[in-house]
């Protein structure tokens, strides 16, 4: 089958989204699917900044073609780029035709799918992912109208689980039969624990180290993170923590490293290349994730598939694969006593982290390798082939403000 993959973001940003992009492209070759990816890319210094930026690197046996988010940088104007992806996809039909195009990530790339789709007469999905599940359409009347047209009249919708499932539904009202259920997943191959792990066991005896790996976004509760640590040094329980990744909190989380006082317990390694990422995670003994709200964390896997502990929170998106007390620790988001509370037991209890981290290493083999999420996704590819779009969905003429528009690079 010959297929059409819009990317919202693509390495070099480093994002869930890019990760599930890569592991899904490549599964899809290993399926025979001839596959051609449109990656819209931020280039301009405040992106590259916030996101890692650039055009997308070659994808082994994929067509890759990289748009500039010109109008996204311009100031928030999503429209231009919407069009941008449509007449690129135009382009490259006409010279091969396509069987069907999945877009990832509702806005903007899932309304260009859908217009696509009503140009060319193919059919289309849309993978909901993150942000636009979570805040995009409750921001404006024109990202509401956009969300409601993908949500009620794409072929069909992927979504990681069932407690995001049910806060899209409150958002938008989206019916629950309209989501087609199917987890985030992991490479094993390439996220295993280190050489000589052991469950549990601490690399240095008495100096446990937390990872934070990921968006470094207050919404990620980065900076509740932070808190949680003074705290635990405060209570005579210092622990050590890597933050790895870039965001638009980067700054703020260094700032607050410093008013903290926590300069010698924190190591801030900015951007980290995805090749580099697997060694990020056997360098700790614990990983943490503090936030507020996933689709499905692609951190939280990989760290389970490199045998660390995790501790998180009861937010949509975790609670799907992590229980508390049986695969990891889960707090209130937010609750910064509470984190500080389970990070001070993390560290201490040697047999806790050892039942968790392995009950957790076994889970990323069995459920969540990426092999067996690929070919659900290709057996809707097959379900969708041939059928005609729903076209029934129109978007106002006028576009509102917004804060996206103001500040697009939250989006």
């Amino acid at each position: 089958m010959r297929i059409c993959f819009i990317s919202r973001r693509f390495f070099p940003t480093i994002s869930g989204m890019s990760v599930y992009a890569a592991n899904l492209l490549r599964e899809l070759v290993r399926l025979g699917h001839d596959v051609t990816m449109i990656s819209q890319f931020r280039g301009d210094p405040l992106g590259t900044k916030v996101y890692g930026g650039g055009p997308p690197p070659p994808v082994p046996g994929v067509r890759v073609i990289g748009l500039e988010s010109l109008g996204e940088q311009r100031g928030g104007d999503f429209e231009a780029d919407i069009a941008a992806i449509v007449q690129t996809i135009e382009q490259e039909h006409a010279h091969r035709p396509f069987d069907l195009i999945h877009a990832q990530y509702g806005y903007p790339p899932g309304l260009a799918a859908l217009e696509a789709s009503r140009r060319l007469g193919l059919p289309n999905l849309v993978s909901i992912q993150g942000g636009d599940g979570h805040w995009v359409g409750l921001c404006c009347p024109t990202h509401k109208a956009a969300m409601l047209a993908v949500l009620g009249h794409a072929g069909a919708l992927l979504i990681g689980s069932r407690s995001f499932a049910e806060e899209v539904r409150q958002n938008h009202g989206t019916p629950p039969e309209r989501f087609t259920i199917i987890p985030g997943a992991v490479d094993p191959e390439r996220f295993h624990p280190r050489d000589g792990w052991r469950p549990g066991a601490l690399i240095e005896p008495g100096r446990p180290l937390l990872l934070y790996h990921g968006r470094v976004d207050r919404r990620k509760g980065a900076l509740d993170l932070l808190d949680a640590l003074a705290l635990l040094r405060e209570q005579g329980r210092a622990a050590r923590l890597i933050v790895s990744g870039i965001g638009p909190d980067s700054d703020v989380v260094a700032q607050r490293v410093e008013e903290l006082g926590l300069a010698e317990l924190v190591e801030l390694t900015g951007y980290a290349a995805y090749d580099d990422v697997p060694a990020i995670y056997r360098r700790a003994d614990i990983f943490v994730s503090p936030t507020y709200a996933e689709g499905f964390s692609n951190t939280i896997l990989e760290a389970m598939a490199s045998g660390l502990p995790t501790v998180s929170t009861y937010a949509v998106g975790v609670v799907d694969c992590l229980r508390n007390d049986e695969n990891g620790l889960l707090v209130t988001p937010g609750d910064v006593p509470a984190l500080a509370e389970a990070l001070g037991r993390m560290c201490a209890d040697a047999s806790l982290r050892t039942r968790l981290a392995q009950q957790a290493y076994d889970e990323a083999q069995t459920l969540y390798a990426w092999p067996t999420v690929a070919r659900q996704i290709a057996a809707v590819y097959e379900r969708l082939r041939g059928t005609a779009p729903d076209n029934a969905w129109t978007m106002p003429d006028e576009v509102a403000p917004c804060r996206y528009r103001e500040q697009p690079h939250l989006l």
